[in-house]
């Protein structure tokens, strides 16, 4: 009996010292706390002058086929830097008093949709879009680039083809053009047409009749 005691008396110290000399290494792991990532600013689309030059410079044509397309030949949320993807980081500059975790996920901060003017704090409700759709500029001459120019226009933070909207709005907008779709918010309309303008000229996609139509509707909207 007195050796059982001993037994299980030196099994309680040898867990407790365990448990103490474990203590700073579990501290050591812990995560660190998520950090204040400074704003970014979103890239400006051209003036409405500026805009309405590069819609008249634009080639008006019927739409290409859709034979071929995927989603996966625009490879796109690619890794900016260290462990951020394209998205995460849009959320950053699109957001205010964002922070993120060790994986650059945003995991604080508010945002508010430009298309439909709603607020969120939550970044999972939130949708990146490509201004002009990854089908959209298949149909007007993506169809025909290689590999890594898809993955540029998929992931372009220099020109104003990615904005953090709502998943509904983007949702609503699928890959249609702005003949078929435009932000709810009218106040809106000149900055998605000076972006969708430019876009298209910079990458030298078409636009058909329709398109070119209501993106001279939606100019004209510019300092009304």
């Amino acid at each position: 009996m007195i050796k059982r005691f001993l037994w299980v008396r030196a099994l309680t110290a040898a867990a407790i010292c365990l448990s103490t000399a474990a203590a700073p290494a579990s501290a050591a792991l812990a995560p660190p706390p998520p950090r204040l990532v400074p704003q970014l600013d979103l890239p400006e689309p051209p003036s409405a002058e500026v805009a309405r030059d590069e819609l008249a410079d634009l080639t008006v044509a019927a739409p290409h086929s859709m034979n071929g397309y995927s989603r996966a030949k625009f490879p796109h949320w690619a890794t900016q830097q260290g462990q951020c993807d394209t998205r995460e980081t849009v959320l950053v500059r699109d957001g205010r008093d964002v922070r993120t975790d060790a994986q650059c996920r945003a995991v604080a901060g508010s945002w508010s949709s430009p298309y439909d003017g709603k607020p969120f704090t939550v970044s999972g409700q939130l949708d990146i879009d490509h201004v002009v759709p990854l089908a959209n500029a298949w149909r007007s001459g993506a169809d025909t680039w290689d590999t890594p120019r898809r993955k540029r226009f998929a992931n372009d933070l220099d020109e104003p083809q990615l904005v953090a909207v709502s998943a509904a709005s983007n949702r609503q907008k699928g890959d249609q053009g702005p003949d078929l779709w435009k932000p709810p918010l009218r106040t809106y309309w000149c900055t998605y047409a000076r972006a969708w303008t430019h876009v298209k000229h910079h990458y030298g996609l078409s636009v058909t009749q329709a398109e070119e139509e209501a993106l001279v509707e939606m100019l004209d909207t510019c300092g009304a």
